[in-house]
């Protein structure tokens, strides 16, 4: 893998999963237009369009239920919450809905839904955009939690994750 910044290989893991897949989609604030918050998607939207990276409100309790939804009828999102600060919004369908489909459905159901947030401070972005609330998910059985910390890991575990047939949040460090 060449050197590049953190927020290029979410883009490149991102843009080599829906190259090859139809189904994989990204949503969430600010993913298209603008290219993702930190740069994450950049160029998804030039190259696949609205109908693929779409750009929501500020209303993070749509963003992971859509996605759960989408999910159960055989697509592969990927959704961003800005922020984990708001997963606390999403709560009740994160950890009650998304985690426990599978299990409530006997193994019948796939929910490959692959959340990304960003954790953590150092960026000066107040108290509601700077907590590491990772260890309230790994917690919840149902979901897979990764925390890459290179480049290179951030790529695998994308590929890995939107790949997967089970919900995984990916937490990305702001920094």
């Amino acid at each position: 893998m060449r050197n590049m910044y953190f927020s290029e290989a979410v883009a490149d893991a991102i843009r080599f999963e829906m190259e090859k897949d139809p189904t994989v989609f990204c949503i969430g604030e600010d993913v298209g237009f603008v290219d993702g918050s930190m740069g994450a998607t950049r160029g998804l939207y030039k190259q696949f369009g609205k109908e693929r990276v779409r750009d929501t409100p500020v209303a993070e309790q749509m963003i992971v239920g859509l996605s759960a939804g989408a999910a159960l009828t055989g697509m592969r999102p990927v959704a961003e919450l800005m922020y984990n600060d708001f997963m606390g919004c999403c709560m009740d369908q994160i950890m009650n809905q998304t985690a426990k489909f599978r299990y409530m459905y006997g193994g019948g159901m796939n929910v490959p839904m692959t959340l990304r947030l960003t954790s953590g401070g150092g960026m000066q972005c107040a108290a509601q955009h700077s907590q590491s609330l990772e260890a309230m998910l790994v917690h919840v059985p149902g979901l897979k939690v990764v925390y890459p910390s290179t480049p290179q890991d951030v790529y695998g575990l994308l590929l890995t994750a939107i790949e997967d047939d089970n919900p995984v949040m990916v937490f990305e460090h702001q920094m």
